[in-house]
């Protein structure tokens, strides 16, 4: 160990205990002065700069959440979060001038919950008089293009929850802080506006943008974050200057090696003027990119004030010696602050502002960086995790419904919620993150399933076992399993392969029934299966395809799926169906491969939708609708760009940015292996298309869509070649370039190809710089026919050429990107690459005069029912008969008893705080898109939540921890039409070459790449000319609408009684409610 790292790991380790010999006198208790009360002021006619301690501690990323946590692991990163807060807090504690913002709930209550309540209460104190703000507050801060609206909600709702429960009003964040996600959406600063916030600051956008902005004094604006929802989904949102970091040169941690301000009035190393100059001039050349005379300034950086000292003595400094040049005519004021007294204080301004309708992705920090590949980095880990907010939202339904509620479910679902906190980080889901934490974070939800696996099967026994007297086993703790098959993925599950006669239980997390084609693993194709009411259902084998069954680590004997169509599963309740093995040998039991066609076409389909396949074994068309068109797909790769890195042109493509090698696209085969099987239930192709790419094509009988499901890995790297994986859907749509991207997995977003929506962009990655962010959906469509795609977890896409839609399902690469985690991304699991399996659902039809819902009406019905399928519960039944089954046991259940409209989810429904349930409905549709869903909706709550004993609503904000009734935004004014663009432009002369701020992690001071870009490369070089206004330009919110507050309600009218509980959602509104329940 070196001596250096002797002397720092000494110093933590004293450090660790500062906090507990701090002076925490009883200083009075003041009222509170939190939020905006506690600014410090600031001087009129004066340049203020706000200076904003802070820290960015990721949740993970090199190190696994703990090593972060305990400042263990230094060699790979010298960061300890604990050290961190004891540090500041008893910096703050000595100063009452001093602020610090914190933000990772995670990191503060594991901290927290260490305390004594001596410190405690000194928290407590620093909080309610402002000196500590909470910024963000969620349980992490989220990743913004992989991530899914239900678990971003879900994330802040029990972070701002812990706080609110904590600190009351004054821990309640007003600022929203997405400093290091890599892009952002136009969703998110929807979902900030909905949670009352009242404005956003980030770090990172496309460097042509950020010049862009700069220039022309637009990097402070109001985002419109909804098409649908009018003004009340408007985020006043800022990009910060210098990403998150301090100055070049006044980065005064003790990661850093920056020189201090030496103040000695003798000392030869006196620097207090040279440092005070450079400061002052920095600040004066960033002020004149901005609208006000204020600006912010971020003192801090990953991981920073380990040692708060430092930081502070240093600061104190800089703003003593700056502000006693106000007496010699300098007109620049240095103060302590905090994003939200920022934004008051541009509040206060009572000026004007741009406006922005589109989203900042993709995000390039150079020519060749475009930060696109994480939107599918580590496949496997996006689709856990898609898995588990899934689960999470059963686990928390069945803790709401229990009839009797046991300690543990708290401690249970509180783990779940916590653990898919933690995977919202902008390092976690994202895939960016080392191998061994991304290992980490599958071992957490890993353990939190089991968690919340023990809470359903409680509720489940409670629910089917009504009474003991037809048990067989009274001396058991549970009657029944109701366990969970982790790897129905690959098609394995023991309970079904090894046991002749057991039970399914299908939960429906939907707040409507729903019917399910249902796939169970088995070793032969013989069973008999009835549902609750004794009625025997029609069933179909089909043989797992070879591929799978190849896997080397699949240890199953399962050879075929058992498939059934589930009818009629009711609302928040579940239906079980009873499962047993025929002895019967009849060889027409035996799934049977169609005959090979070597010399013709061939078709499989159903009424609704017939995908035909052309002599090769690829998809060659497809009719629905009426509507014959030729639809081609194929699975195709991209070789991976490998360089130096040294300078932009040998970028290489990594966990964060796509580069492929010269743009070229390989194709994986020429000639498909098929076999065809059809069946009343089911018509499949499977295809093999090489030796580490195979697919089943699906189209179920009742079904008007078809289904991909692909398998992918190990990818080959034998030629020491990394390899992008796309499958790519062509078709004769005349699309023109243009096609539509979902945020979030809510609303759609108009793309164009090259073109952005703000800005001349130039784009030097013609692939990667048209790739964006697939949540759940990808479209395209002429006047006669549209194409839409629906993906099982967060993957890149786009539309390179007219009529096309691709999507990369996996990515293995053998150079390191140089953007900070040190590693490719090269994915492996016993020994070999990763596998990845996954589904697609290809939607086809008319674009407009369809017949019954449009097209896009059941696109987004199926989303929600694919997003949240009715989850599988396998028991044991060997030793029940069916009669005995069906006699004995409660085998369906609902909890709630009005079924919800279509159009209506059922968002959240979860125990909150003590007779207390946390209640989300939400609109799915978006204006327009059918013209009976997308119209507005009334219910009555308490009629569909009847199984409950509930005596009051009330409305609160999205995130449930706020009255709806008392929530106040600060307003910011747009800019009037005629004044967009230019007004506030300034023209100067500009450098013949610029060097960009480098974008790599940890950010432990000022970098810049040391590669010059010629003047002329940034996008903003084009547009240094007085623009004339352009209708389009104005009118960039397309289809922008306010909130419906009337139209046809058809059969979505609510009877009129119970007025108080009756509410109405239009399209894409979401509404939460604290219900509160009788004490029992």
């Amino acid at each position: 160990m070196s001596a250096k790292t002797s002397v720092w790991l000494a110093f933590l380790c004293a450090l660790g205990c500062l906090i507990h010999d701090a002076d925490l006198r009883s200083v009075q208790q003041k009222a509170s002065q939190c939020g905006y009360q506690s600014c410090h002021a600031t001087k009129p006619n004066m340049l203020n700069v706000h200076l904003v301690a802070h820290t960015h501690d990721d949740v993970g990323w090199l190190k696994t959440v703990d090593q972060y946590y305990y400042g263990s692991e230094t060699r790979i990163q010298k960061a300890g979060v604990q050290y961190i807060i004891d540090s500041v807090v008893e910096a703050l504690l000595r100063d009452p001038e001093k602020r610090f913002i914190y933000v990772e709930s995670a990191f503060f209550f594991k901290w927290w919950k260490e305390q004594t309540t001596k410190v405690q209460d000194a928290v407590k104190m620093l909080v309610e008089q402002g000196r500590l703000e909470f910024i963000g507050g969620a349980w992490s801060m989220n990743d913004e293009a992989t991530t899914h609206y239900q678990s971003v909600i879900d994330q802040f709702s029990w972070g701002l929850r812990l706080l609110n429960d904590t600190f009351g009003e004054c821990g309640r964040p007003r600022v929203g802080w997405q400093i290091d996600p890599f892009g952002h959406s136009r969703e998110m600063a929807s979902m900030f506006a909905q949670m009352g916030f009242d404005g956003m600051f980030f770090g990172r956008l496309d460097y042509q943008d950020k010049d862009e902005r700069l220039m022309t004094k637009n990097a402070e604006m109001i985002w419109h974050g909804s098409a649908n929802l009018g003004e009340e989904s408007d985020l006043f949102s800022g990009a910060l200057y210098n990403n998150y970091q301090a100055p070049d040169g006044f980065c005064f941690d003790i990661l850093c090696s920056d020189a201090p301000i030496i103040d000695g009035k003798h000392s030869p190393d006196n620097n207090v003027k040279e440092r005070v100059d450079t400061f002052l001039e920095y600040v004066t050349k960033m002020s004149t990119q901005f609208r006000t005379p204020n600006v912010i300034l971020t003192m801090g950086e990953d991981f920073h004030y380990q040692n708060a000292d430092m930081w502070y003595k240093n600061l104190d400094k800089l703003i003593k010696y700056a502000n006693e040049r106000q007496a010699n005519g300098s007109n620049i004021n240095l103060l302590y602050s905090t994003p939200s007294c920022y934004l008051k204080s541009l509040h206060d301004a009572g000026i004007t502002w741009p406006t922005k309708s589109d989203d900042f992705f993709p995000y390039a920090s150079d020519p060749h960086a475009y930060w696109t590949g994480y939107f599918t980095s580590r496949p496997t880990l996006k689709r856990y995790e898609r898995d588990g907010n899934h689960f999470l939202q059963v686990c928390k339904q069945l803790s709401a419904l229990a009839p009797n509620k046991s300690g543990e479910f708290g401690p249970h679902l509180t783990f779940m919620r916590e653990t898919l906190g933690i995977m919202q980080h902008h390092d976690a889901i994202t895939g960016t993150e080392k191998e061994k934490v991304a290992l980490d974070y599958a071992k957490r939800m890993s353990v939190a399933f089991r968690a919340c696996g023990a809470t359903t099967r409680n509720v489940l026994n409670q629910l089917t076992v009504k009474s003991k007297e037809n048990v067989k086993d009274k001396m058991a703790k549970y009657v029944f399993d109701f366990k969970t098959c982790p790897l129905l993925n690959i098609t394995a599950c023991p309970v079904s392969e090894v046991n002749d006669r057991f039970a399914l239980t299908l939960y429906n997390p939907l707040g409507h029934t729903v019917n399910e084609y249902v796939r169970i693993p088995v070793p032969d194709p013989s069973y008999k299966i009835i549902d609750n009411k004794g009625v025997t259902l029609e069933t179909q084998a089909v043989p797992i395809p070879q591929a799978l069954i190849d896997i080397k680590h699949r240890n199953s004997t399962a050879k075929y799926e058992l498939v059934f169509l589930a009818t009629n599963i009711p609302p928040l309740g579940y239906r079980t169906y009873y499962i047993e093995r025929q002895e019967s040998t009849e060889s027409s039991k035996m799934p049977k491969a169609l005959p090979k066609r070597t010399s013709s076409v061939f078709q499989i389909g159903n009424s609704h939708i017939k995908l035909g396949f052309d002599t090769n074994g690829f998809l060659y068309d497809v009719t629905a609708d009426g509507l014959t068109r030729l639809v081609s797909q194929e699975f195709l790769f991209y070789e991976g760009a490998v360089g130096n890195n040294a300078e932009f042109l040998n970028r290489s493509s990594g966990a964060y940015i796509f580069r492929p090698n010269e743009n070229k696209i390989h194709f994986a085969t020429d000639q498909v292996e098929i076999e065809v099987y059809k069946g009343d239930l089911v018509h499949e192709v499977h295809q093999k298309f090489n030796d580490w790419i195979s697919q089943v094509v699906r189209v179920y009988n009742k079904n008007s869509f078809a289904e991909f499901e692909w398998l992918v890995g190990p990818i080959p790297i034998d030629d020491g070649i990394g390899k992008e994986v796309i499958t790519r859907f062509n078709s004769d749509i005349e699309s023109e370039g243009i096609f539509r991207t979902d945020s979030n997995g809510r609303e759609m977003i108009k793309r164009k190809l090259n073109h952005r929506d703000t800005w001349s962009v130039r784009i030097n990655e013609e692939v990667a710089g048209n790739y964006y962010p697939i949540t759940t959906k990808i479209d395209l469509e002429d006047d006669t026919a549209r194409m839409a795609i629906l993906t099982d977890r967060a993957q890149g896409g786009s539309s390179l050429k007219d009529g096309s839609l691709e999507l990369m399902v996996h990515r293995r690469l053998l150079k390191d990107d140089a953007f900070g985690v040190g590693e490719a991304l090269n994915e492996t699991e016993f020994g070999d690459g990763l596998i990845a399996r996954g589904k697609h659902h290809l939607f086809f039809g008319k674009s407009t005069d369809r017949e019954g819902v449009s097209l896009k009406g059941i696109e987004r019905l199926t989303q929600l029912e694919k997003l949240l399928p009715p989850w599988k519960f396998f028991s044991n039944m060997e030793a029940y008969s069916a009669d005995e089954w069906q006699t004995s046991f409660t085998n369906s259940f609902t909890g709630i008893s009005l079924v919800l409209p279509k159009p209506v989810h059922l968002l959240t429904l979860e125990p909150w705080h003590e007779n207390q349930l946390l209640v989300r409905f939400e609109h799915i549709m978006e204006n327009g898109e059918d013209a009976s869903y997308s119209q507005p909706v009334q219910f009555n709550v308490k009629n569909v939540l009847s199984a409950f004993d509930i005596e009051g609503i009330r409305e609160t904000t999205l995130d449930g921890n706020a009255w709806l009734d008392e929530s106040r935004r600060l307003q910011f004014v747009p800019d009037p039409e005629q004044a967009a663009f230019n007004t506030y432009a300034t023209f100067s002369q500009p450098a013949k070459s610029v060097h960009l701020l480098s974008a790599e992690k940890p950010l432990l001071g000022v970098k810049y790449a040391e590669e010059a870009l010629p003047a002329g490369q940034l996008g903003a070089q084009s547009n240094r000319i007085k623009r004339e206004m352009d209708s389009d330009q104005v009118n960039q919110a397309e289809g922008r609408s306010s909130k419906s507050t009337e139209g046809a309600y058809n059969s979505f009218k609510a009877d009129s009684g119970n007025q108080e509980y009756i509410i109405e959602l239009s399209p894409m509104e979401i509404r939460t409610f604290i219900v509160y329940l009788a004490v029992a």
